[in-house]
């Protein structure tokens, strides 16, 4: 491109949009570890005990109306901050999705899950997305769901995602 148009080298790309990039001869690796990091010192956790999983086993999250309710724009905010975290992070998919469903009606026991996924955020800060250059070129899928975990309207939670050649290109996680 640079004899076509008029551009400058930059070099190998280091950091687009959030996102670090590590590259290397035959990986690159993609994660938003200083971003993460941002958050944890805004809400004053980066000293905080790290968690082993970003959700406890069987969690389930209503908006239940005896629960003592809270301001909206904090929650708003650190979930909102999460979500973007998953682009480089498909572990937190899942929870993040899940919290992001009580954007409008969201109590303590919510915004205790997303000090938990923070918590978890400050043990895991240097995972990430890997991609590695292989020879076999293969297409795999996987997927799971809670079959009628929401207990408010019984509908189900899904997520899958996909690899070719060993390398996770698409994740999501859907009620």
């Amino acid at each position: 491109m640079q004899e076509k148009c008029e551009m400058p080298d930059l070099g190998e790309m280091t950091y687009f949009l959030g996102l670090e990039v590590n590259q290397a001869h035959n990986a690159i690796f993609i994660n938003q570890k200083g971003f993460a990091i941002k958050i944890l010192r805004r809400y004053s956790m980066e000293n905080y005990k790290p968690m082993s999983t970003p959700i406890a086993q069987d969690e389930k999250r209503t908006s239940s109306e005896d629960v003592e309710k809270l301001d909206e724009t904090s929650y708003r905010c650190l979930v909102g901050c999460s979500l973007y975290l998953t682009a480089s992070r498909p572990d937190i998919m899942f929870v993040v999705s899940l919290l992001s469903r009580f954007m409008h009606c969201c109590n303590v026991d919510h915004y205790k899950v997303v000090k938990r996924v923070l918590r978890y955020m400050r043990g895991t800060l240097d995972h990430g997305v890997k991609f590695t250059r292989t020879e076999k070129v293969k297409l795999l899928g996987y997927s799971d769901s809670d079959w009628g975990g929401s207990s408010e309207d019984m509908k189900i939670t899904l997520g899958y995602f996909f690899t070719l050649r060993s390398n996770v290109f698409y994740w999501s996680s859907k009620k």
